[in-house]
């Protein structure tokens, strides 16, 4: 603070006083009249039932904290995995695997596109070899494992499934995650692949596999986190997502799915903002969406099929680069909201994520971050602490309303694909961030340290950083893995993932033996490629 600013000087809250962040009236008091007829009491139902507003499971944290993830991944495999290690043993009970921008695309370290971004956002994988690496000397029949990765989604589990297979651990017994949503990256981020229909089908045939092959690992994260953070606001955000997770269900119906076959491993991924109460009300509207659609419109008659789990990941998107040490306070009130709405796994943060990768010491207070609330505060003694606010349960039936209204809106123009087709979704997200933009320009959002309470200088600080010479590496394991390997088995199992591709079969089990005869991550997307093509968006031309 500069000498003589006034600390309380500003309207406070986040931006509009009179309104949430998705632009639904908030009010100033709340009481019995917010909710007209409604009697909390009579129609919430109990925890761990349908329609589950109150929670998945009948005692939450009473029995048991969140699964505690750390997302971590940069630079080599061995780099990576000595990362894992530390969060392990600093108490990490799930890992989260970041990969690299040509990893996520479908690219070898040695291909002309990854030059430059080799190991940069995340660990680059090229080969099954890397797989090892990454994983070597963890427990992986104990330890559960979530890999954000989308378009190449079915290589890192099979690779994973491999690895595990190979150290003894039967497929069977791996429990874990992996994104494999495409559907948002048309929408928010971009890292796609193969034009919807055929990643549609991918996913489908993933669903089919982790059935038959991988029963405990949950096949598809369905993302709002990436939305959130390109600007959506929380209706936005639960209507897009849950819109995508319909159009998954129906594509694994059509390819002859049972819903309860499959249901059950489908999990979602959302952000938690610093508006504790919206983000609260944001993860029950959700839960009570998702249980009534796959209850109605699908049928699923288990519930662990109308359930919504999800995972959340404190809000990136709000850390700041000035000050970063008050990210640490974002943070332990984004976490606290992630808790009291109901999450079943979490991710913290680092404060110094806003500058660079992470550094080992701000991996390790994200971490106590969670572990604090978890042991220290009383916030796990009771199930669904703000069941009956009046206020909580107001801007629960606000937000519910609104993001199916966004969700009948997506059903009126065909569904989530043609509606991504159509541009709808990212056109409504881009002008809901520029709104906050533009708030935060005019001061009508005060964002500390950034428009408000700033200081006259930064204290000095080391980031941590990827050495470039990690590409040069990667580039001579790629050629020593191609020169030993068996290349002529390398080219039958890639031929028969083609044929696959071509016909109907599960491309799975043809791409599984490719990838253990160590074809590369960038070969077999490349059979695929060859067969399916690449997506280009309207707007791209």
């Amino acid at each position: 603070m500069t000498a003589g600013e006034n600390p309380t000087a500003g309207t406070p809250g986040a931006g509009d006083e009179n309104s949430t962040e998705s632009g639904l009236p908030f009010e100033s008091l709340y009481g019995p009249g917010a909710l007209g007829d409604w009697d909390p009491g009579a129609q919430l139902g109990e925890p761990g039932e349908y329609p589950f507003t109150r929670g998945v499971y009948p005692s939450m944290y009473t029995g048991r904290p969140w699964t505690m993830r750390q997302y971590a991944g940069f630079g080599t495999a061995k780099e990576s995995n000595e990362r894992y290690k530390q969060l392990v043993a600093n108490g990490t009970g799930g890992l989260s695997v970041a990969f690299d921008l040509p990893t996520q695309m479908g690219h070898d370290s040695d291909s002309p596109i990854a030059h430059g971004e080799v190991g940069k956002v995340g660990v680059a994988i090229d080969s099954l070899d890397d797989m090892h690496t990454l994983f070597d000397g963890l427990p992986l029949d104990q330890v559960s494992t979530s890999m954000t990765i989308n378009a190449p989604a079915a290589l890192l589990l099979l690779m994973y499934q491999l690895v595990a297979e190979e150290n003894g651990v039967a497929g069977d017994t791996i429990t874990g995650t992996i994104q494999n949503d495409v559907l948002k990256e048309y929408i928010a981020r971009g890292t796609y692949i193969y034009p919807p229909q055929h990643s549609l089908r991918l996913i489908t045939d993933i669903f089919a596999y982790c059935k038959a092959e991988v029963p405990k690992w949950n096949t598809i994260s369905i993302s709002g986190y990436h939305m959130a953070e390109a600007g959506a606001t929380p209706a936005q955000e639960v209507a897009f997502t849950l819109a995508d997770g319909i159009e998954y269900v129906r594509a694994a119906v059509k390819a002859g799915l049972d819903v309860d076959d499959f249901a059950a491993r489908l999990s979602f991924f959302f952000v938690s903002r610093t508006t504790i109460l919206e983000e609260i009300a944001k993860f029950r509207a959700a839960r009570r969406i998702w249980a009534q659609v796959m209850r109605d419109e699908f049928g699923a008659k288990k519930p662990k099929s109308q359930m919504l789990r999800f995972h959340t990941q404190t809000a990136g998107v709000q850390l700041t680069a000035q000050q970063p040490e008050v990210n640490l306070v974002r943070v332990a009130i984004q976490a606290l909201a992630a808790v009291l709405g109901g999450t079943q796994s979490l991710h913290t943060n680092s404060y110094d994520e806003a500058i660079a990768l992470p550094t080992e010491k701000a991996a390790r207070l994200a971490l106590r971050t969670q572990q604090v609330i978890a042991y220290e505060s009383d916030v796990t003694k009771t199930v669904d602490p703000f069941a009956g606010s009046y206020a909580i349960e107001s801007l629960t039936d606000d937000l519910e309303a609104e993001a199916r209204r966004l969700m009948d809106r997506v059903e009126e123009l065909g569904g989530a694909v043609a509606a991504i087709e159509k541009g709808f979704q990212k056109e409504e997200i881009e002008r809901a961030a520029y709104q906050i933009a533009r708030d935060i320009d005019t001061d009508q959002r005060v964002v500390v340290g950034v428009n408000r309470f700033q200081v006259d200088e930064e204290e000095p600080y080391e980031p941590l950083r990827v050495d470039p010479a990690i590409e040069a590496q990667q580039v001579e394991r790629l050629a020593r893995l191609r020169k030993e390997r068996d290349q002529a088995a390398v080219d039958k199992h890639l031929a028969a993932l083609t044929e696959a591709a071509k016909g109907t079969d599960n491309v799975l089990f043809p791409m599984k033996e490719a990838l253990r005869a160590r074809a590369t991550v960038g070969e077999v997307c490349n059979a695929l490629r060859d067969v399916w093509g690449v997506y280009s968006p309207p707007d791209a031309f």
